[in-house]
């Protein structure tokens, strides 16, 4: 399959995690287990705010479109790494590729989107409080997921469509555990800046601006936190942002990391790089339905009820 001449290879090989092949059962304990808490923890999510009418804010609707995009950026990868752990099963369809590559970045873009929304509810939350919900109203909070969602979906279209474009004369080995952009398009026997430049102008523009209006957002915030008369008051405010906070460190660390050591971390080791960005697709859709559950207290409570509930 790696000797071939062909324009678009009928099915792409992923490798897995190159090197660490031996230890693939060990490797996939820790997967599997970050998964199963994905899946439980953001369900649970989505289950306590559709049963509870006091968690119908907006707070609460942009925390469970964060969760559906958790599952759907989770699920559209651990499957298959997880039959390349455990049944060597490493085909993958040169069709279903780009789909798995479309879903991928589309849905990591819409992650960074949602919690740019998140920021926006803090922002008027704590600024305006008593503005809240004239502000954010039920139909502002649509428009603003329809945005989110048509951000994600318009800027992650041309990947697929310039993978696509690109002959594949070399091999269809893909030495990753699932397709991701840059490691479909290095297998083109062609020029592919333009792939690349596109992929890199992306994550700089898409997290840029994302974080800078994340800034902006908390700059208000913290300039009206540090108005409040008293040392409690001010801690007390500061404590409804630290979910958030902690969920935009989960999501923009690893992915920056993983996204430019993919690209320039040419001295880092193949297995590494992988390893690192395999790990990245798991940890936010693990981590954010963990942080909301601790940090915030509705959601608290209404686990505790259910618990009880059963108990009784």
């Amino acid at each position: 399959s790696n000797t071939t001449d062909f324009t678009n290879p009928s099915t792409f090989i992923l490798l897995g995690i190159p090197g660490l092949e031996a230890a693939y059962i060990w490797i996939s304990i820790p997967f599997c287990a970050m998964y199963t808490t994905a899946v439980l923890g953001n369900f649970t999510i989505l289950f306590i705010v559709k049963r509870e009418p006091s968690l119908h804010t907006p707070m609460f609707y942009f925390l469970c479109m964060l969760a559906v995009t958790d599952l759907v950026m989770s699920t559209s990868t651990l499957p298959k790494m997880l039959s390349i752990f455990w049944f060597n099963s490493r085909e993958i369809s040169f069709s279903a590729c780009l789909t798995q590559m479309y879903f991928v970045h589309s849905f990591s873009t819409m992650e960074s989107g949602i919690l740019v929304a998140m920021a926006l509810d803090r922002y008027v939350a704590i600024c305006h409080p008593l503005r809240h919900s004239t502000i954010l109203t039920n139909s502002i909070v649509a428009k603003i997921c329809l945005a989110v969602v048509l951000r994600s979906v318009i800027l992650t279209l041309p990947y697929p469509f310039l993978a696509r474009r690109w002959p594949y004369c070399k091999t269809n080995i893909i030495p990753h555990s699932y397709c991701g952009h840059i490691a479909v398009v290095n297998l083109a026997c062609a020029d592919i800046r333009i792939s690349s430049y596109y992929g890199l102008f992306n994550l700089l523009s898409e997290i840029g601006m994302d974080v800078f209006f994340i800034a902006v957002s908390y700059t208000q915030i913290l300039r009206a936190i540090f108005r409040l008369p008293t040392k409690d008051a001010q801690f007390k405010t500061f404590g409804t942002c630290i979910s958030h906070l902690c969920a935009i460190l989960a999501l923009y660390i690893p992915d920056l990391f993983s996204s430019l050591t993919q690209r320039f971390g040419h001295n880092v080791p193949l297995d590494l790089r992988v390893l690192i960005a395999s790990v990245y697709l798991l940890v936010p859709p693990m981590l954010h339905p963990i942080i909301y559950g601790v940090r915030t207290k509705q959601i608290q409570g209404r686990l505790l009820q259910l618990f009880t509930c059963r108990e009784t």
